[in-house]
């Protein structure tokens, strides 16, 4: 199994992109200031609005900053708030889904009321109202708004999948011959949830990347720390849309993009791997089957 997920392209290429931003977001303010000799937060007032040229790559916003700059620098924030709020809600979504499935009863009731209760928020007019009472307060926060207000619908999922792992015969079994139910839980139930969780996580990044950038489009964020959200909302405040700069706004979008591309293809692999009938098939596989094909067409009119 593992070396057909690693064989998929779909995973080879979301993978090599997801490291790509990773190692873009270790190392690429270092690389920036050291390498490039780019301040990202430098006004060159001889430079405002310029297109992209061999002095700026990117090209330069209206205040004379290096587009460039601030796309690379920006990735460490915006990741950073995507692997926070995503670990948050993935783990939130692991603590109270699985005990819900496993141990049913009580517990189920009372742990499917909290989730139900998240469940039915409004969970974007809550970020926005509490990320606003919380303004200045940095990116942390806000990744831990969205991680704690966006677990409900994993939570709900991971406790059916719970339910009918903890109902099959080995674990059944398990109980009846003593097994304690931490145990049970953490190697027996969890490793079957494991794809499905990782799932979970890719696509809880994509959210929080996706609402930082919106929350930073809306004023609700911290303008002092660069990162895409507030890239984007800096060119819609200065009209880099209708005033035609779209070097601007236009790479910040693309690594987002990127980003939720990586994490789709990245999924679509695991569900294939999962999913036998979702597997494309090879270009191999699909030219043997048409040889087979025709040699039995040539065997049949040879015997008619």
């Amino acid at each position: 199994m593992r070396l057909e997920f690693l064989r998929s392209w779909k995973v080879i290429t979301g993978l090599a992109l997801l490291a790509f931003f990773a190692l873009l977001a270790l190392f690429g303010p270092w690389f920036v200031r050291h390498v490039l000799g780019i301040d990202p937060l430098a006004n060159d007032i001889s430079a405002i609005a310029q297109p992209p040229s061999g002095a700026h790559l990117l090209g330069t916003n209206q205040f004379g900053q290096d587009v460039l700059g601030q796309v690379i620098e920006g990735t460490r924030a915006s990741m950073s708030v995507g692997l926070l709020a995503a670990t948050i809600g993935t783990a939130l979504a692991v603590l109270v889904g699985v005990p819900a499935g496993y141990f049913g009863g009580r517990i189920d009731t009372a742990l499917n009321f909290v989730t139900n209760l998240f469940l039915v928020m409004p969970v974007l007019p809550l970020i926005l109202i509490v990320a606003g009472y919380l303004r200045g307060t940095g990116l942390w926060v806000i990744a831990l708004v969205i991680g704690v207000f966006g677990w409900s619908g994993a939570a709900r999922t991971l406790r059916a999948q719970a339910l009918s792992v903890s109902s099959r015969d080995f674990v059944r079994a398990m109980r009846m011959v003593g097994e304690r139910s931490h145990r049970l839980i953490f190697f027996e139930v969890l490793p079957h949830l494991t794809g499905l969780i990782a799932s979970m996580f890719l696509h809880a990044m994509i959210g929080a990347v996706l609402a930082e950038a919106g929350l930073a489009f809306l004023g609700i964020s911290d303008a002092s720390v660069v990162s895409w959200g507030t890239m984007i909302q800096s060119a819609q405040d200065q009209s880099a849309v209708l005033r035609g700069l779209w070097w601007w706004f236009v790479p910040p979008g693309l690594c987002i993009a990127l980003i939720g591309t990586a994490a789709s293809l990245v999924n679509f692999g695991m569900d294939e791997l999962a999913n036998p009938k979702l597997r494309a098939a090879r270009s191999t596989t699909v030219r043997r089957a048409r040889r087979l094909q025709r040699t039995a067409r040539l065997n049949g009119g040879e015997a008619s």
